[in-house]
């Protein structure tokens, strides 16, 4: 029974309110802007050039004679179509790889976040300018807004594809390589991104965001994501019991016993805005429905679902979990 009503719970109740967030289909970022205008440039191109040849063929069939004999000539034909397409396509890939040349002489980045894709979640890893790990997260992305970003991407399973359409490109996530993709957003606000390269059942639920932040922000998150986890109120010391019991296996919490590196990490879990990669948002009774439920509730995850829990343990553990700020 305590399953079912985690689940109904992990359903029904509403999300926190969010920041801004901008539709997929609205480009915010300087290189959604730039792929945004070359697609924009060879659409306009193309439907010119179609327009043309309509009325061209037009005139073929019912003009005029005179018109007609004009069309028909070998020198009008070589040139409307051999010179002509040649010229024109030539001069639309000059622009767009001029664009997209652009685009890779970006400014150099300020941070450099490497994402890793999982099945089927996002790994998220904060490093310092020596490469070395400050910590780690998951489904969620933190930067500052106005500062160029790269991000590292990698997979150590399938191929992946990182895309958050409104913020820059599609980039592949690739195993035994790193790809670089490089991202500024101008802006606050929340940009929503998912996995764009088939990889396996719950593919479809492979989602993300990209939250810019103000700077100062960003660096109070930062500081605030490097502190270990708070000790267990003694209310929540039950929860965290049965954490270590059941979870520290694969799950790791800083500051505490649990190390487990197959799961994500769940210093501050209870700051995330969203569970599972997308599939729930992230409240206690969301939670205790993919603790207890998860099967159920993404088919094929490789987190177990743990019904064996009696109601006050999962309430407990998902209180503890919600406690994780």
């Amino acid at each position: 029974m305590a399953p079912i009503i985690a689940f109904l719970l992990a359903v029904a109740l509403p999300a926190a309110s969010r920041a801004q967030t901008h539709s997929v289909l609205q480009p915010q970022g300087e290189d959604a802007a730039r792929m945004a205008e070359i697609g924009w440039v060879l659409y306009l191109g193309a439907a010119a050039i179609f327009v043309a040849a309509a009325l061209l063929l037009g005139l073929a069939m019912y003009g005029p004679a005179r018109a007609r004999r004009l069309l028909g000539r070998p020198a009008l034909i070589v040139a409307a179509g051999v010179a002509f397409p040649t010229a024109a396509l030539t001069a639309l890939l000059v622009y767009a790889l001029q664009t997209a040349a652009a685009m890779a002489r970006g400014p150099e980045p300020a941070l450099r976040i490497e994402v890793a894709g999982e099945l089927w979640w996002w790994r998220v890893r904060y490093r310092d300018a020596g490469g070395g790990l400050l910590f780690e997260t998951a489904n969620e992305i933190r930067i500052p807004a106005g500062v160029p970003v790269e991000f590292l991407l990698r997979s150590d399973n399938v191929i992946h594809s990182f895309w958050a359409p409104s913020l820059a490109g599609k980039l592949d996530l690739v195993p035994g390589r790193v790809n670089r993709l490089r991202v500024l957003a101008p802006e606050p606000g929340v940009f929503r991104g998912f996995c764009a390269e088939y990889c396996g059942a719950q593919h479809a639920n492979m989602r993300f965001e990209v939250q810019a932040l103000e700077p100062a922000r960003f660096e109070q998150w930062m500081q605030a994501q490097r502190r270990p986890a708070a000790a267990a109120a003694p209310a929540l010391r039950l929860g965290e019991r049965v954490f270590q019991r059941d979870c520290a296996q694969c799950h790791a919490v800083r500051g505490t016993a649990a190390a487990g590196t197959l799961g994500p990490d769940l210093t501050h879990v209870g700051s995330r805005p969203m569970l599972a990669a997308g599939a729930l948002s992230n409240n206690v009774g969301a939670l205790a429905g993919w603790i207890a439920g998860g099967q159920h509730i993404k088919p094929g995850n490789r987190m177990p679902a743990f019904d064996h829990l009696s109601g006050p343990e999962l309430r407990a553990v998902a209180g503890y979990l919600d406690g994780l700020k």
